[in-house]
């Protein structure tokens, strides 16, 4: 039985988890959760996850929320010596590290502008915010400084979850590569990568959301 995975293709967590099965070779059972109508504050949901967030992973009964530690568990158990999450200490710190951004600053960042505006009637974004954003991109751009990938010279999960960020930021602050030229680089590396499609889907229609209540 594939595990079951509950997602939206508009959330960069969910899309990085679809993105890492993929990659691995892993059959998952997608599940979409209505989030405008609320359906991720359904009891039998908010069993699975009481911060009625998505992704959520069902395996047979063992739950796991949070999409960085999906991922670490999809390699874990299914694949495990794979390169996406390499079991050399020292690299493997790495991409944790690397993970933690995303989590604490980068998707923290960017989930603080979508909040006002897909869900309290916001009609612009304050300055504030793009700044702290901005201001992730810039420390993005010194990891990309010395390496092909988010966390050395190999792909790895850390990839999946920025670059599903980085899509979706772009709707309202692109990365231009006069200014972050290594992330423009990389970024043109990620689109090489197999399903590219499925993350494209899912950040076109971020940008479309936003080009119709900004504009």
């Amino acid at each position: 039985m594939a595990p079951k995975l509950y997602w939206i293709l508009a959330s960069p967590p969910a899309r990085a988890v679809v993105l890492c099965a993929k990659q691995l070779g892993i059959e998952l059972d997608l599940i979409e959760v209505d989030l405008l109508n609320k359906e991720q504050f359904k009891p039998e949901f908010l069993k699975m996850n009481p911060l009625h967030t998505v992704p959520v992973l069902d395996d047979d009964g063992f739950i796991v929320s949070d999409s960085h530690a999906i991922m670490t568990y999809l390699v874990s158990n299914y694949r495990k010596g794979s390169s996406l999450y390499p079991e050399d200490v020292k690299q493997r710190s790495l991409v944790d590290q690397r993970l933690y951004f995303d989590s604490g600053t980068l998707f923290a960042n960017h989930i603080r502008v979508c909040i006002p505006i897909l869900y309290k009637g916001a009609k612009t974004i304050s300055p504030d915010l793009l700044t702290a954003l901005t201001e992730a991109y810039g420390v993005l751009e010194e990891y990309l400084q010395n390496s092909n990938y988010v966390a050395g010279d190999d792909l790895t999960i850390a990839d999946f979850s920025i670059w599903t960020t980085i899509t979706n930021s772009s709707a309202y602050l692109p990365a231009e590569e006069d200014k972050y030229p290594h992330i423009a680089s990389w970024l043109k590396r990620m689109e090489e990568t197999p399903n590219n499609d499925l993350n494209k889907s899912g950040g076109d229609f971020i940008r479309n959301v936003f080009k119709s209540i900004l504009s």
